[in-house]
């Protein structure tokens, strides 16, 4: 296998992929993977490498000082080196395929890390310095507005970035079946949560405590791509993988939706974090998240219910 046709099995698919991530993080993420791969270091390991590096960079974004701003670029630096080792731990793993349900968890983790390192940054720049649009003084006073603020964006980005994983996921199931999927079901990780022991596995335990939650929430919010599912079950098998002929059709009506998921991730709303920190004005950035990408997110979620009631009228002829 050539370089090339190494790095292109290291991706997920070209269905899915951002246009930056396939022009930057992506080949970094691969030179870094190749790195890795000789020095013997486990996707995991290149995860949590990640973690302190994007908190880090989070904590960065809170000094304004005039002597320390420079910081600032060191913590945009820092949050984009991250990514790249958040490029790098998937591309590994499907490289040497080292997959494993804990490693889907701890890389999905990773930016919730980050992003809360982020908010609260802001949220303590913002009370201790102001900025040039507020006044130094305004959310010193109004403590209370940008903690609202800071809490309902972090709420939202939570609830975008697992939709997005989801609406990919889903996506990813169609085009390459359920072994080119991380699609869960909450009820067979909740089946598996019970059926372990909190004295011989409290780890593994927790995490299936919280993942499972986690699934449950992405199901409530897809009531017809979870009937999809079902009919899928009851239709194919316990895979529910369709016909080549059905998972053409409904791949044709996910990939223009796949855009829209991708603004949902991690590009688009860091670049308005780092524009937001450079004017000085990182309540800006809360407000972004909270109205434009929560806009985005219920259009997402319309678009994809009305795919997923159609796609199961046409189950019956194209099944």
């Amino acid at each position: 296998m050539t370089l090339k046709e190494e790095y292109q099995a290291s991706l997920k698919s070209s269905d899915t992929e951002e246009w930056f991530d396939l022009h930057f993080h992506r080949p970094l993420g691969f030179l870094w993977a190749k790195l890795f791969e000789k020095l013997g270091v486990s996707p995991n390991a290149i995860t949590v490498a990640s973690i302190f590096m994007g908190v880090a960079g989070g904590v960065m974004l809170y000094f304004h000082q005039p002597d320390l701003a420079w910081l600032n670029w060191v913590g945009m630096l820092l949050i984009t080196w991250a990514d790249t080792f958040d490029s790098a731990d998937g591309q590994l793993a499907r490289m040497t395929q080292q997959y494993s349900r804990m490693g889907r968890i701890l890389d999905g983790v990773s930016g919730d890390f980050w992003f809360a390192a982020i908010g609260f940054a802001l949220v303590f720049r913002e009370l201790h310095f102001g900025d040039c649009i507020t006044g130094p003084h305004f959310f010193e006073e109004h403590a209370w507005l940008i903690w609202t603020l800071g809490i309902l964006s972090g709420v939202s980005h939570a609830l975008q970035a697992a939709m997005a994983d989801l609406y990919r996921q889903f996506h990813l199931f169609f085009l390459k079946g359920s072994q080119g999927s991380e699609l869960d079901s909450a009820a067979k990780l909740k089946e598996q949560y019970h059926q372990l022991s909190w004295g011989r596995n409290f780890f593994n335990k927790l995490v299936l405590f919280f993942y499972s939650g986690y699934t449950a929430n992405q199901e409530r919010w897809t009531p017809n791509m979870q009937r999809l599912r079902r009919v899928l079950a009851e239709k194919f098998g316990e895979d529910g993988v369709p016909s080549q002929e059905f998972r053409d059709y409904f791949r044709s009506l996910s990939k223009p939706l796949m855009k829209y998921t991708n603004i949902l991730t991690f590009n688009t709303r860091i670049i308005a974090c780092f524009i937001a920190v450079i004017i000085n004005a990182p309540w800006l950035y809360f407000v972004f998240e909270i109205v434009v990408l929560n806009l985005l997110l219920i259009y997402m979620i319309a678009r994809h219910e009305g795919i997923c009631k159609k796609a199961i009228k046409e189950l019956g002829v194209r099944g």
